[in-house]
């Protein structure tokens, strides 16, 4: 019963793992592979299913290790895919015209910052700062923004595809 719990466990770590990755792959249009790990994914689902349910073992462990699988996949997908999948994010900041020392703090910092110049719904003249940033750096982004402008208005996006530009 253990060999069957532990093959049960680890194939749907596996399984989730591709799903979560699948997953992540479909929202950011990576359509090739898409397929591919789908099949992978429906194969390891239905022989774990087969294996589990054409046990003689009656036990509340079979399905609480195919539980845990399915959590411990999920937690490994979603590292996997935040490390493999690269991901920009575009922060856009709203801030007061002319606002070097935040303007300059970024630079220095080697972000690439676009300022466009522009007049808010009170006719009142602002910046609008665009900084592209991989993922894993955007909070740390907004925390110095906020520390620098804490009057300042953030909005962060998702960037779908980036050419040309100078992205840290």
């Amino acid at each position: 019963m253990f060999l069957t719990c532990l093959s049960i466990f680890l194939a749907r770590i596996v399984d989730v793992s591709i799903s979560t990755f699948r997953t992540m792959m479909m929202v950011k249009r990576k359509s090739l592979i898409i397929p591919i790990l789908a099949f992978l994914e429906a194969f390891i689902w239905f022989m774990v299913v087969r294996k589990a349910l054409n046990t003689d073992v009656d036990s509340i462990l079979i399905p609480i290790c195919y539980s845990l699988g399915y959590m411990t996949g999920t937690v490994i997908g979603g590292f996997l895919s935040r490390k493999l999948v690269k991901i920009v994010n575009s922060i856009e900041v709203v801030t007061t015209r002319n606002n070097y020392k935040l303007i300059d703090y970024l630079r220095e910092q080697d972000y690439g910052v676009m300022v466009i110049e522009l007049k808010d719904n009170l006719n009142q003249e602002k910046d609008l700062l665009i900084v592209d940033v991989k993922s894993r750096l955007t909070k740390e982004v907004i925390m110095d923004i906020k520390r620098i402008a804490p009057e300042a208005f953030i909005v962060v996006k998702d960037t779908e595809l980036v050419y040309n530009g100078y992205i840290k």
